[in-house]
């Protein structure tokens, strides 16, 4: 439990109403109440605003005027209430040790307040600095090495020679440093590429649940400082992905794709390898990128949702596109042709 005026010194900020206030949990608008503190930052929720029963509310400062509970103003509600949640619900650190069940090779060097959980196999070379936790059934390759701070929390692979910066959580069965889809066509039969380079990840990288990074071919995959993935994400080999960069579930991204810094991809985005996108872009959900993007903004492709008749119409209409543009192309040429004075 805080009260609200030790939430508002720690935000910088002041308190509107009763600074005494006692706070135990976070909650929604719609289903706060006593105790709850909620937030208010996306417009097309204001009215959930004067009927709420938190105990207090986290608000931007645009709708300042219409706070009739306690509250804090901040200018980023979102940001705050991030900060907030993770004061009330702190990250209990695992005490250190190795469990009786994992099997660590003694030509490994692990802090020794590092946590190492059940059936986990740790190979000869890595090195895990202080203050990480291996979950349960996680493998980590030889030659791994593991920054300050890192969690992977369960089933995680980091196969050999991969190098991860300082507090790096991957969840639940990503796997990094896989051999990338390398393959070269001998008459029809596919010979594999042996892939020998490895993966470079960042400080402040987030991984999602059974996503994959490809070592690379020859040099490295690489995720910079800061990057966030969502789950079921596949990066191919030796893509490089800008600090801070954020991308949504089910994207694909092929080898060699360069992804700039601060960009964010939305979900089941297809984006083409060997091209590259330049920092501060934003890529809509269920886009497909087949070329490069040189400048920053908004970018979307794909076809909205529309009743099925409409959609077949349509289709058949796209098919028709290259002939119709023939037509019109042959008909202004006429008509350029029988202008007077021609």
């Amino acid at each position: 439990m805080v009260t609200l005026g030790e939430l508002a010194d720690r935000l910088g900020v002041q308190v509107s109403g009763d600074a005494d206030c006692e706070i135990f949990r976070v909650a929604t608008l719609a289903n706060a109440g006593e105790g709850d503190i909620a937030f208010l930052h996306d417009p097309k929720y204001r009215d959930l605003l004067d009927n709420t029963n938190a105990s207090a509310v986290i608000i931007d400062e645009t709708f300042a005027d219409d706070l009739s509970v306690n509250g804090i103003i901040v200018k980023n509600s979102h940001i705050a209430f991030a900060q907030v949640v993770a004061w009330l619900n702190p990250r209990e650190p695992k005490e250190g040790g190795v469990h009786s069940s994992a099997i660590v090779d003694p030509d490994s060097q692990i802090h020794p307040d590092v946590y190492v959980g059940p059936q986990c196999v740790v190979e000869d070379g890595v090195t895990i600095a202080a203050g990480c936790e291996l979950g349960p059934g996680c493998v980590v390759g030889q030659n791994v090495s593991l920054g300050e701070d890192c969690k992977l929390v369960a089933n995680v692979t980091v196969c050999h020679d991969v190098k991860i910066g300082n507090r790096v959580t991957l969840h639940p069965g990503v796997v990094i440093g896989a051999d990338g889809f390398g393959l070269a066509n001998d008459n029809g039969r596919w010979n594999k590429v042996p892939q020998v380079g490895s993966v470079l990840i960042g400080d402040d990288v987030e991984i999602g649940a059974n996503s994959t990074v490809d070592r690379g071919a020859i040099e490295n995959t690489v995720i910079e400082n800061g990057v966030k993935l969502d789950n079921l994400i596949q990066i191919g080999h030796n893509v490089i992905i800008g600090a801070d960069t954020a991308i949504a579930a089910c994207t694909a991204i092929a080898g060699s794709a360069k992804i700039g810094k601060q960009c964010a991809i939305g979900g089941c985005v297809g984006i083409v390898g060997h091209l590259e996108i330049t920092d501060n872009v934003t890529i809509t959900g269920m886009s497909h990128v087949s070329q490069e993007i040189t400048k920053p903004g908004v970018y979307s492709s794909g076809t909205p949702l529309e009743e099925n008749k409409k959609w077949h119409r349509n289709f058949v209409r796209l098919k028709q596109l290259d002939d119709m543009a023939r037509k019109i192309k042959a008909i202004e040429k006429k008509i350029d042709q029988d202008k007077p004075g021609n």
